[in-house]
């Protein structure tokens, strides 16, 4: 047998999804950002989920606010994004720090960052408090279609990234199973 045992510490990082995304919020005070990987989409509609909690500021807001931006960067903004989930937003506004610009949302006070490829705009439905699970709606779904650069990139849980690459196209395999 080829298969060899693995910390199961480190099991994580076999299922570790992906994007690395950005949370933006807004307590009403000041704008934060937030740099994370453990999210999932839960359906179509679109719902989603996060595991954060009372540890990181910007919980905080989103439990005040119950709404923020999810950001999608792309390959060519990784050290900077990866650099803003290294300070805390208690001491630091992320957007001067960083350069970015933050753009007002539509139905959410939390502001979209001009630089990403994509923002969606959400509520938080709920938070379980064991694990840690925020829930969101999207609400609105923004795309840059004109940004050249279309790559993400996705945390291996170890301190190295993957950056996507060539996509194949398997609809037709799954055609009953899509939305339209």
């Amino acid at each position: 047998m080829a298969l060899a045992e693995l910390s199961l510490d480190k099991a994580f990082m076999l299922l570790e999804p992906g994007p690395v995304i950005m949370v933006a919020t807004n307590d009403g005070r000041k704008r934060n950002l937030m740099t994370i990987s453990w999210h999932m989409v839960t359906d179509f509609t679109p719902s989603l989920a996060l595991t954060t909690g009372p540890w990181n500021h910007s919980f905080k807001a989103m439990m005040k606010t119950k709404e923020c931006v999810l950001a999608v960067p792309t390959v060519d903004m990784m050290e900077k994004v990866i650099s803003i989930g290294d300070c805390s937003g208690k001491d630091t506004d992320k957007f001067k720090k960083f350069g970015l610009t933050a753009l007002p949302a539509e139905k959410v006070a939390a502001p979209l960052v001009a630089e990403c490829i994509a923002c969606l705009e959400c509520k938080v439905t709920d938070y379980i408090k064991e694990p840690g699970i925020l829930l969101l709606q999207g609400v609105k779904a923004w795309i840059d279609n004109e940004r050249k650069e279309r790559r993400t990139f996705h945390a291996n849980g170890d301190g190295t990234f993957v950056v996507d690459g060539e996509s194949i196209d398997l609809r037709h395999l799954m055609a009953d199973k899509l939305p339209f």
